[in-house]
């Protein structure tokens, strides 16, 4: 049975949506294609109809997802340009993200998968953090631009790399005491 266009397209967004969660959640091999599929609530015969291939959708879900995650920032400092910074750290370095990387970073929970495949995913992970950067430079307190660039390229930095910590490790206090240590220092600047 042939499809609407319309219903195709809400069929792709069904699928980069679900992929976007579940590379998130289970990392690019960690979930096949059949299973997207299915947790999309359509069949493996479509994908290929939708894809080129399992990489094609990979690339495509960190763009929708690195897309979210920057609405979400810019939300932030829409309502509240005065907290949003320290909101941003507080949620980002929060037991809860860690917790639940579907709805997360995609740097912290996609980045080196996206790292390791070919240079087509790199260009969406490049636009999205510099643009990451460039909304937490205007988030910062006066300085100088560089200075402003480089607090805020410490600041990312710092916040991924504690995500990807506190997610590895196998004892809980620890890894809560990791989100905490880096929430403190860049807190206090």
């Amino acid at each position: 049975m042939k499809v609407s266009r319309e219903q195709a397209a809400l069929n792709r967004e069904r699928i980069v949506e679900v992929a976007a969660r579940l590379f998130r959640e289970k990392g690019y091999d960690g979930i096949g294609v059949a299973d997207l599929m299915k947790n999309a609530g359509l069949t493996h015969g479509g994908f290929y109809g939708h894809f080129a291939s399992k990489e094609d959708l990979m690339i495509e879900a960190c763009q929708h997802a690195l897309e979210k995650s920057l609405e979400g920032w810019r939300a932030k400092a829409a309502s509240d340009p005065e907290r949003a910074l320290p909101a941003i750290i507080d949620n980002y370095l929060s037991t809860r993200h860690r917790d639940q990387p579907g709805g997360g970073c995609p740097a912290a929970a996609m980045g080196v998968d996206a790292a390791r495949m070919s240079p087509g995913a790199r260009p969406a992970f490049t636009k999205a953090t510099q643009q990451q950067f460039a909304l937490l430079e205007g988030l910062l307190p006066d300085g100088a631009p560089e200075e402003r660039r480089q607090q805020a390229i410490a600041t990312f930095a710092a916040m991924v790399g504690a995500m990807v910590l506190a997610r590895c490790v196998d004892d809980e206090v620890l890894s809560a005491e990791i989100l905490d240590a880096v929430k403190a220092q860049l807190l206090q600047e």
